[in-house]
């Protein structure tokens, strides 16, 4: 025979609506089939539990089944694991089931890419950038209506923010509860909405924001300009603009950290006298002395001239000596060359150029 209701709730027969709720709420935590996963008699168990709390929290069925008991009473409606909702919910979380709201919302954060050269990166600078961005809306002012509009309970839900789908299969009566789909699950929907943005609140609009760049950057550092994101939902907050650094391919320095580095070009009767030369400088042409006798591939370094960090040190300049040989020489220069070729104590069996690198050279 079936079990009496109050039996399967463990509760008196004048046990209140309360009391009936909360012996349901345990029941649902303890016996419900995503729980007791390897309890085959666990969803027999539950549904008996959820048909007892169907009957016994209505008024009109349960005194129907206190004078006419079980066979009296209207069968309990259509069951699933999810039904009643609300109470389940409570069950296994302690709280009311949620309903989205609309509300202030934060806009988004965004990203920008920026190219800026050795020099900028070197002293700073301050950009202009064009940011295409969602802005307040200004005809509605945010509030995604037009005059006289606004938001209004959900026809479809009726301001719960849910659906309840029945449907009957060969396996039985199922019933679904649902975000409903006209309102998000809001429970409200807005009415009569503004023609400029559509009852979004917000347009896109194109800015032109100032992004400061502090010396010292290196190639993707990430600069944080506050508030100049996208516009905030309903009189949220702005979100953020990030920028995104790269440094442009310099056509004489190579940056590595803190140094800097060049290639030297002198030509072999300076590499081997010495010569005061003329160099390149993050603040302009300078000379400096090269030695004589400095060898091909010899690093030479200015200190305190390389790039500067985001503390204000400074790395150091180097250059890299290339000794130019010259390709084409006047008959009065190889007898020169041959005559210190004799005084080193060189015997030296000068050759001839080829035709064809000849001809190369004069058409370079």
């Amino acid at each position: 025979m079936p079990r009496d209701y109050y039996e399967v709730l463990n509760v008196p027969r004048d046990a209140s609506l309360e009391e009936i709720k909360a012996a349901y709420r345990r029941l649902a935590r303890e016996y419900h089939p995503d729980v007791r996963k390897d309890d085959p008699e666990a969803e027999e168990r539950f549904k008996e539990i959820n048909e007892a709390y169907q009957v016994l929290s209505d008024p009109q069925k349960r005194a129907e089944y206190d004078r006419l008991g079980r066979r009296g009473t209207p069968a309990p409606g259509p069951f699933d694991f999810r039904s009643p909702f609300e109470e389940l919910f409570e069950a296994f979380f302690g709280g009311p089931a949620p309903r989205q709201e609309r509300g202030p919302q934060r806009g988004a954060d965004l990203r920008y890419d920026l190219e800026v050269t050795l020099e900028e990166a070197a002293r700073g600078a301050e950009r202009s950038v064009e940011v295409t961005r969602l802005e307040t809306c200004p005809s509605c002012f945010g509030t995604g209506a037009e005059r006289g509009g606004g938001l209004r309970e959900c026809p479809s839900c009726a301001g719960s923010g849910q659906v309840r789908y029945s449907r009957r299969t060969a396996f039985g009566h199922f019933t679904q509860i649902t975000t409903c789909p006209r309102c998000g699950g809001e429970g409200t929907v807005l009415v009569n909405p503004c023609a400029r943005c559509g009852g979004a609140g917000r347009v896109e609009a194109q800015r032109t924001v100032t992004v400061r760049v502090p010396p010292g950057v290196e190639d993707g550092t990430t600069l944080r300009v506050p508030e100049e994101g996208e516009a905030g939902v309903q009189g949220g907050p702005r979100g953020d603009l990030y920028v995104v650094l790269h440094l442009s391919r310099h056509p004489v320095f190579h940056r590595k950290g803190r140094d800097l580095y060049a290639d030297l070009t002198v030509s072999m009767v300076q590499a081997a006298l010495g010569d005061e030369v003329e160099v390149p400088t993050l603040e302009g042409p300078e000379r400096i002395t090269l030695p004589a006798g400095v060898q091909p591939g010899e690093v030479l370094t200015l200190k305190g001239r390389g790039m500067p960090d985001l503390q204000g040190r400074r790395g150091d300049l180097h250059f890299r000596v290339r000794v130019e040989i010259p390709r084409q020489l006047t008959g009065e220069q190889r007898r020169l060359l041959l005559e210190l070729a004799r005084t080193m104590g060189l015997d030296v069996k000068p050759q001839r150029r080829k035709f064809s690198d000849r001809v190369k050279d004069l058409l370079s």
